[in-house]
Parts: structure tokens; C-alpha cells; sequence
């Protein structure tokens, strides 16, 4: 535990990380990197490039400076980087590193501000606030080692189906080469793809929903080739252009928090857009096979026809479903998703779940703000680090 001095230094610091905390992480990363280039096998060089990274760690920073004298409060935050780092293998050997170079970029950026008394309070607290983490995850680690059929890190999948959705999302389905059952996931997690492309020094790994329910042969995920994103889609290009049937990958076990619970009797709405329908065909699958009787409304945005995933099989699914409503929202024919198009299916007493592009997010949410549905009724997933609202807000990503 920390003295109440030190966590009093580190409370005063909150100011000038509001204000400053962007440059000292992107300071923190350029540096880490150029020391540790290795590292790049581990993070998402998009999200690097986009600045979400670090202002993602910006964000932590500041929590952990307001709250650092009650951090069981920042834990829920602390479980949810801590399934995005053990999916992508981050391992206990690396704190230090990044403690090391968060102390020297804090100094060099922030320079006579950050006196001695700041960084010794700041060494002491990281290794406090890094301890949970380590914890954290190594329990997430074994968690899923001991599943049956369970792994650790990383293990080679071999694609046994390769499926076109729509224009620009098709599905892959991978099975483990070594032939064992798959252990159980919840549905909305997610699995991590580790690829090693031809020209790339650095290995690159993205995180894609699983999209089907649990079978002990396959997973599927199914992936969106990114054409308008800048930068492109890299690794989406390189799965649609390159891996065929027979192709192996190397995957982690499933992970992540945006959960369903399934056999709860209340009424669910799954609301999403463009990709985010992905993590909604599992819990929709998983809801139709095992708990029918369950009420879903299920409410889909697309720009268009073309670039509709799962239409037949949502259509299918939703028949099993005793209580079951669907609506798609066209761009081109009904514009973006309104309040007005919300408010006839939206029970204010249902379990809501929502994904898809930030800006799209943004504006289901406000509208279920204007329809009053309760927050805590209201759950949601980022693809990529997760974003405070006023990121939301500052956004350009259109769904």
C-alpha cells in the first residue's frame, strides 16, 4: 500500500496529466520503442498511428492519479485491459520496461515539474498499480489454460471454411491443428489473430469478435476488409487477400468483458452497425439455441444492401426466438439511426447491447439517454482501446 503522502504527490499530478497526459504517453511509446522494438510484435501499430493508444493510456493514467487512494474503484477498468492484454500476450517480464520508460518520458517531457519527489512517488505507485495488473491477468491466464481444451498465449488454428458475407465482411473458420476440443467462451468475446506478413519486420495482431455460438470443432470470426480507414487495413486486406482454407494462424483464447449473460428471463436488445453486428450473431445464436423463450429485438444499421452481413441467418435465427423483433436501417434509404426509429423498440426494462463505429455509438446512446433508459442497462464494446466520451464525441467514423 501506498503512504498517504505519496498518494497525495500522485493526486496532485492529475492536472498537468489532463492536460499533458497525450504527450507523455506518445513521448512514453516512441521511446519504449526505439529501446524495445521487440515490443512491436505485441501492440497494434494502427492504433498506434491513430493516436488511440496513447491517449487510451493517457486516460488510465489520470484515472489512476484521481483514484489512487481507492483503487478497488478503477478495478472494472483494470479487468478490461487486462483481457486486451492477455489475449495479446503480454507478460509479466514487460512491466518493468514500460515502467522504466513511462518514469523517463515523464521526466523528459514534463522536465522541472517532474521533481524528484513526483517521479519517486510515481516509481512507487507504478509498481503498485502494475502488481495489480500482473495479478489480474496471470489469473485471467490460468483461467483459460485450464479450461478443457484451454491454452496459454498463442497456438495454430488452421482455417477449415472461408465464407463472403456481404461486400466487405467475410468469415473465417478455424479449427486448432492439434485436433482438441475448444473451450467454452461466453458470447461477445473475442479472439486474437497473431500474423506474420510477407515484408513486415513485426508481427501484427488484431482482435476480432467471435460470431458464432460455442461448438467444440470451430471458431468463427468474421472480419471486414478495411478499405476507407487511414491507414488501410493491413491486416483485414492481408486475411481476405491471402489466407485460404488450409492456411494456419495463430490465435489466443477467447477474452473480453462485453458479455451476455444468456439465461436470464428479461428482455435483450442487440443493437449494432456496419461490423459490430459480429459480437451480436453470437449472443443472437447462442440465445435462439439455448434460451428461446427470452424476448430479443435485434436492430441492424448498414449503409446498404451490399454490405449487409448475416441477413438470412439473423432472419433464421429470429424465427426460433418466441419473442423475437428485427429491424434493419439502410444510410441510403432511411438515413443514420434516429431516436425516432429507437423509441417503438426499445423496452426501457431490457438489457441493452450495443456495437459498431464510434460515431454511431455516440448517437444510439445519446438517443437512448432522450428515451431514458437506465446506464447501467446499457452495455457496449469498443473495437480498439476503449475511448472516454469526449474521444466519442471527437470522433469522425461514420457507420
Amino acid at each position: 500500500m501506498l503512504s498517504q503522502k505519496t498518494a497525495e504527490i500522485i493526486q496532485s499530478t492529475a492536472p498537468i496529466l489532463a492536460e499533458r497526459g497525450t504527450e507523455i504517453t506518445s513521448h512514453f511509446y516512441k521511446r519504449m520503442f526505439q529501446n524495445h522494438p521487440e515490443l512491436l510484435n505485441i501492440f497494434n501499430h494502427a492504433n498506434q498511428q491513430k493516436g488511440r493508444q496513447q491517449t487510451s493510456l493517457a486516460n488510465t493514467l489520470y484515472a489512476a492519479a484521481n483514484h489512487i487512494d481507492q483503487l478497488g474503484s478503477i478495478l472494472p477498468v483494470v479487468k478490461q485491459i487486462g483481457h486486451k492484454h492477455r489475449s495479446l500476450g503480454v507478460r509479466k517480464e514487460h512491466y518493468p520496461i514500460v515502467g522504466e520508460n513511462l518514469l523517463a518520458a515523464m521526466k523528459e517531457v514534463l522536465q522541472e515539474a517532474a521533481t524528484k519527489e513526483v517521479l519517486t512517488a510515481w516509481a512507487e505507485a507504478y509498481e503498485v498499480i502494475a502488481n495489480v495488473f500482473i495479478d489480474v491477468e496471470e489469473e485471467m491466464y490460468n483461467e483459460a489454460e485450464s479450461k478443457s481444451g484451454g491454452w496459454r498465449y498463442f497456438k495454430p488454428f488452421v482455417v477449415s471454411n472461408k465464407v463472403k458475407e456481404s461486400d466487405l465482411i467475410t468469415s473465417f473458420y478455424v479449427k486448432p491443428k492439434d485436433g482438441t476440443p475448444l473451450p467454452s467462451f461466453l458470447p461477445g468475446q473475442y479472439i486474437t489473430v497473431q500474423l506474420s506478413i510477407e515484408g513486415e519486420a513485426y508481427k501484427h495482431n488484431r482482435q476480432y469478435s467471435l460470431s458464432h455460438s460455442l461448438n467444440e470443432e470451430w471458431y468463427r470470426i468474421s472480419v471486414k476488409r478495411e478499405v476507407d480507414s487511414d491507414p488501410k487495413g493491413k491486416v483485414s486486406n492481408w486475411l481476405h487477400d491471402h489466407v485460404q482454407v488450409g492456411d494456419e494462424l495463430l490465435i489466443s483464447p477467447p477474452a473480453g468483458d462485453f458479455t451476455l449473460t444468456v439465461k436470464e428471463k428479461n428482455p435483450v436488445v442487440l443493437i449494432s452497425g456496419g461490423v459490430g453486428i459480429t459480437p451480436m450473431m453470437s449472443m443472437l445464436h447462442t440465445v435462439a439455441n439455448e434460451n428461446s423463450s427470452r424476448p430479443v429485438t435485434f436492430i441492424h444499421a448498414a449503409k446498404h444492401e451490399g454490405v449487409h452481413a448475416f441477413r438470412d441467418e439473423v432472419t433464421a435465427l429470429m424465427k426460433k426466438i418466441e419473442q423475437g423483433k428485427w429491424k434493419t436501417i439502410y444510410e441510403n434509404h432511411e438515413g443514420y439511426v434516429t431516436t425516432d426509429h429507437l423509441r417503438p423498440l426499445i423496452d426501457k426494462k431490457a438489457d441493452i447491447f450495443l456495437c459498431g463505429p464510434v460515431s454511431f455509438m455516440k448517437a444510439v446512446l445519446d438517443s437512448l439517454s432522450e428515451l431514458n433508459v437506465p446506464k447501467e442497462q446499457i452495455h457496449y464494446e469498443f473495437f480498439g482501446p476503449a475511448l472516454t466520451e469526449q474521444q466519442m464525441n471527437s470522433e469522425q467514423v461514420k457507420a
